[in-house]
């Protein structure tokens, strides 16, 4: 077997302008930029994808804004989860444009020969799932799966494991043969679609995975289904974690960039291979109720050397109602229980002391010119102090004039007792999640 590590280039997908003053290399290339093996991963909105779109000028903090405001979309998607209600019916292409968790594309190749296909990345979701050759509905055939162009190409009975691991998918219950594992649901409100559980070879860089199971989608109607597929990287049955346990073992880390950089780019390392050795660790915990979240017990939060105070009933975990916190791969800004977030504003506030205006999601703007005296800010974890980079705690305004705390409180009509670190706030820092050992280790890297 090949390599048991890869790591991956990531690049956000946003729309933002930029001039370059600098040599630049082919984005286009399909290597690594330092000639490894490495699997790279191009931005969903880019001149390489498949899913370009007309380009639309942006600065940094409008693209951020406006990636935000589709957070509460994602709040609603994992507070359906977490809550114990009925999973969404969308769930099983659960990504982009409905579920707001397009945030991170990877490159992937499927089938024999390879055919490249892009995929979202999402921590928070067990689905692996893409549009498949002859879809009728699908928004776009260049991306799709061609099934008659693989070998190894198979579709999954009824009677398999798999099918009755795959949350969403049923069989025909008159059928009087083996039928194939498939599924028709909604989505959207305005579309419908339909699929089947198929197995195929997963090929990721140097390393070549077999029968590896996914849904293809082969119908689909209505406006609302996204071009994109789904790569899973939760803990259920079906995710890329656990399909290739024999493999990387059920470990993984990434590195995201920051907002600053034009490439974007990061890194994703599957396997235990090439994994930080000198990482600070902290629980792993986990609800029965949805187990593919990955929560982390956080104790308190810190602004400057002042640890606020907060209400223990908005932080503690409870596998019951879904409250405590998670990290997520798909949510931008990161958001607190409204308590947590009035307590860490009013000291952030105090610290800074001046006055204060609003921008869009973020409610604690004020001079950037007083950006100096910003205090940082820790999130306190079992065994673990994560001080956030003042990067990843404040934000700029397009002119310049305005510095913003990048952080937000959720909405009581939500499920106020989820707090989600998110993308944001995870920029240049190694996450860790070791899945055998029940522990998420974080590390300041550098990640562009």
């Amino acid at each position: 077997m090949a390599s048991s590590s890869l790591q991956f280039f990531f690049f956000l997908t946003l729309l933002l302008p930029f001039t370059l003053t600098t040599a630049t290399r082919d984005t286009c290339a399909t290597a690594a930029p330092d000639g490894s093996d490495d699997l790279s991963i191009i931005p969903i909105n880019a001149k390489c994808s498949p899913f370009s779109r007309t380009h639309v000028s942006a600065s940094v903090i409008d693209t951020v804004l406006h990636m935000a405001s589709s957070d509460s979309h994602r709040f609603t998607y994992l507070s359906s989860l977490v809550a114990g209600k009925p999973k969404p019916t969308s769930v099983p292409v659960a990504s982009g444009n409905q579920l707001h968790i397009g945030n991170y594309v990877v490159r992937a190749r499927l089938g024999t020969p390879p055919q490249l296909m892009f995929m979202v990345l999402d921590t928070s979701n067990d689905a692996v799932w893409l549009p498949c050759s002859g879809c009728s509905g699908c928004s776009n055939a260049s991306t799709s799966f061609n099934t008659n162009s693989s070998s190894t190409y198979s579709t999954v009975s009824c009677s398999t494991a798999q099918c009755t691991q795959a949350r969403g998918l049923t069989c025909p219950s008159s059928s009087p043969q083996p039928s194939i594992c498939s599924f028709n649901q909604s989505y959207g409100g305005d579309s419908s679609f339909s699929a089947n559980l198929v197995q195929d070879t997963l090929t990721l860089s140097p390393d070549v995975i077999p029968n590896f199971s996914f849904g293809c989608i082969n119908s689909a109607s209505g406006n609302s289904l996204p071009r994109q597929g789904l790569m899973g990287l939760g803990r259920g049955p079906m995710s890329l974690v656990s399909q290739t346990t024999s493999l990387y073992s059920g470990v993984f880390s990434y590195c995201l960039p920051s907002f600053r950089s034009f490439y974007f780019s990061g890194s994703l390392k599957l396997g235990l291979l090439g994994q930080p050795k000198s990482i600070r660790y902290t629980p792993l915990l986990r609800n029965p109720r949805r187990p593919s979240l990955y929560y982390v017990n956080l104790t308190g939060v810190s602004v400057g050397s002042v640890q606020v105070p907060v209400d223990p009933v908005y932080l503690t975990f409870d596998s019951n109602s879904g409250a405590g916190t998670i990290i997520d791969s798909g949510t931008v800004i990161t958001r607190f229980a409204q308590p947590v977030y009035e307590a860490i504003r009013h000291e952030f506030r105090k610290q800074v002391n001046g006055s204060f205006s609003t921008l869009g999601a973020f409610d604690t703007c004020f001079s950037a010119d007083n950006e100096n005296v910003a205090p940082k800010i820790t999130l306190h974890m079992t065994s673990l102090d994560l001080k956030l980079p003042m990067e990843n705690t404040l934000i700029h305004s397009s002119a310049g004039t305005l510095t913003c705390l990048s952080m937000a409180g959720i909405r009581q009509n939500a499920n106020a007792v989820l707090n989600v670190i998110a993308n944001l706030q995870q920029q240049n820092l190694r996450i860790l999640f070791d899945v055998p050992n029940s522990r998420i280790g974080i590390a300041p890297e550098p990640c562009n």
